[in-house]
């Protein structure tokens, strides 16, 4: 009888052992080239990253500098505001002294001229605070208001309680500003 048995071939052993002696088949010239192409892209990114962290440090310094001017010059603008606040107040102030100092001055003057001439001062001592936005508070027959008033006293009144009665002293407000309360007596409910 005859027997179909195969016999195994043996693994191509010494096929795979000289391919890889073969120098046609070695893999060093293949990846040489690459990682040389490889290193100069690699340089040439990490050149372009510099030049932009550079860019970068460059526009922040910048940014940074000019960040301290403003604050600096800020910082100028406030002191010289803070200076010359009351440099337009000022001006308006200085027609008032003059005028002042014109009626002192007047040789023989009479009362009615001396009262004639500091009616006219004060007209231009009330247009200045007009100017300025300082307003006058006189608050006669209004509702007490804490605020824009200081009771000095309390009396009874015909008024209706809480009422001002008498205004001491008038007070004065800058721009909507308490700058003065108003002193004032104020009126109590009749016992």
């Amino acid at each position: 009888m005859q027997t179909n048995e195969t016999v195994p071939e043996e693994p191509p052993v010494a096929e795979a052992a000289t391919a890889a002696e073969s120098p046609a088949v070695s893999e060093a010239p293949i990846a040489e080239p690459q990682d040389e192409d490889n290193g100069a892209a690699v340089q040439e990114e990490l050149r372009l990253a510099q030049q932009k962290a550079d860019e970068y440090q460059d526009l922040w310094l910048r940014a940074k500098a000019e960040t301290e001017n403003v604050r600096r010059r800020a910082q100028e603008d406030i002191a010289k505001a803070a200076k010359f606040a009351i440099d337009r107040f000022a001006r308006e102030l200085l027609p008032v002294k003059d005028s002042l100092e014109a009626a002192l001055a007047t040789e023989g003057a009479t009362v009615e001229s001396l009262r004639a001439g500091s009616e006219l001062t004060l007209k231009q001592l009330v247009a200045a605070f007009e100017k300025s936005a300082l307003t006058e508070i006189n608050p006669v027959g209004e509702k007490f208001d804490p605020n824009r008033h200081q009771a000095i006293s309390v009396v009874e009144s015909g008024q209706e309680a809480n009422t001002v009665v008498t205004v001491l002293q008038k007070g004065y407000l800058l721009a909507e500003r308490v700058l003065r309360p108003a002193l004032v007596i104020v009126a109590k409910p009749a016992s």
